[in-house]
């Protein structure tokens, strides 16, 4: 590194936005007081929806989300939407039976905000063969020495 080398500190906090939105086909009185019974399948679908750190979320509305074409069967809530419990957007998706045109399903939505956030960053030169830059470029040494690269084994494995 030259005497007009510089080095950047930034430091970005984004939070992973993860969101499960679908038809899960199961029918099951937690979700639709309009069904009389809990269904055993629900149980599988918190395991999973646990493991992303997820929660069910709630409708602004609670209405059906798919419209059956059979008359003798009930119109029903088996769209459902996931979110993140710390998200300002949970427990706030909107069901839209307008939107179903030809489709027995209803869509659902959710708005997430999105944040303009300033990053402060700093600057910084390191003199060339100052004690600085070798105390720098030892620790990057020892880093990369530390690295466990036993999966990388071409080129098209890495990100």
């Amino acid at each position: 590194m030259g005497p007009n080398s510089i080095c950047l500190t930034t430091k970005i906090n984004i939070n992973n936005i993860l969101i499960m939105i679908g038809d899960f086909n199961i029918r099951d009185n937690i979700w639709d007081s309009s069904f009389s019974h809990h269904s055993q399948h629900n149980s599988v679908l918190f395991d999973i929806t646990d493991s992303f750190c997820l929660e069910l979320s709630r409708p602004t509305e609670q209405i059906s989300t798919r419209y059956s074409n059979n008359q003798q069967d009930s119109n029903s809530v088996i769209n459902l939407m996931f979110l993140r419990p710390e998200s300002l957007e949970h427990n706030n998706h909107t069901i839209h039976p307008d939107l179903r045109l030809t489709s027995n399903h209803a869509s659902l939505t959710v708005d997430i905000s999105i944040f303009e956030e300033y990053i402060q960053t700093k600057r910084c030169t390191l003199v060339k063969n100052s004690k600085e830059e070798n105390k720098f470029v030892n620790e990057l040494i020892e880093t990369i020495k530390e690295m466990n690269t036993e999966n990388i084994y071409n080129e098209d494995v890495l990100d």
